[in-house]
């Protein structure tokens, strides 16, 4: 608990970290901030166009039936892959100033979090346009399932960040984990199309039942079964733990290792 309260002490640190890596991301480049709505739906035609008109999928739709898993998954992966060198580069930071290590994966969490909750304006606007629209009693159902995410991405943080502290190598490997765990859950596809030997397995995968809710309120635009996010919930709730106590016994030796 104490180390909790001295987290929330340093929340000031933590939103000028956001601030300045959603303002320092597109620095420079001519259409700026706009590149946070733009990126995913550049995803999205790309996609679109292979697996509607070169490998038909079948599905009605298919556009939005990606676009509303594809923003999720996005921010899973950035979590996952930037969240692993969020300490390395941050290194004179680490080395220089006293402040809760743990402040730095919270604050790359959040600011990918806070570019989902962007990208899904992109994502509602798609929804009226198409003629489809927005189930609202369903909407509230966005809260639990997005906090699973949530908590599921910052355990893997803790985790990966202090880990590739000691282990450079772990970001590189990391960046072909994402790539396979894409394609090992159902944002390009439905679940139905998983072989019915596979499908114990594949439910194993906490993001299918993840993508499966935030697929259901947007796409299906019914209320979500929440008792499938319990495994989801519990992996999340885990490994938030384990990287919480792990980080905890690694990030006392940072700074000789940076």
């Amino acid at each position: 608990m104490n180390e909790i309260k001295e987290i929330y002490h340093y929340r000031t640190m933590i939103a000028s970290l956001i601030r300045r890596d959603l303002r320092g991301r597109y620095k420079g480049s001519v259409l700026g901030f706009a590149w946070t709505f733009l990126n995913p739906l550049l995803q999205l035609v790309v996609y679109t166009i292979v697996f509607s008109s070169i490998m038909r999928s079948g599905i009605e739709d298919y556009y939005l039936f990606l676009f509303v898993a594809l923003i999720p998954w996005i921010f899973f992966s950035s979590s996952l892959t930037g969240g692993a060198s969020c300490i390395w580069t941050q290194k004179e930071l680490v080395k220089k100033i006293f402040f809760p290590r743990e402040v730095l994966p919270i604050a790359h969490v959040t600011c990918q979090l806070v570019n989902m909750l962007l990208s899904f304006v992109v994502v509602f606007f798609a929804l009226i346009v198409s003629g489809k629209g927005i189930y609202f009693p369903a909407l509230p159902f966005l809260i639990p399932v997005i906090l699973v995410e949530y908590l599921l991405a910052l355990g893997i943080a803790f985790i990966t960040s202090s880990l590739t502290v000691y282990f450079r190598d772990l970001e590189h490997i990391l960046i072909v984990v994402a790539m396979a765990w894409q394609f090992l859950s159902p944002v390009m596809y439905s679940t139905d199309m998983v072989p019915e030997r596979w499908q114990t397995i594949f439910m194993l995968n906490p993001m299918t039942s993840v993508i499966m809710a935030y697929r259901d309120i947007l796409y299906y635009q019914t209320i979500p079964h929440l008792n499938t996010l319990l495994l989801a919930t519990v992996l999340g709730v885990v490994c938030l733990i384990v990287g919480w106590f792990l980080f905890g016994r690694l990030e006392r030796h940072f700074a000789e290792e940076l």
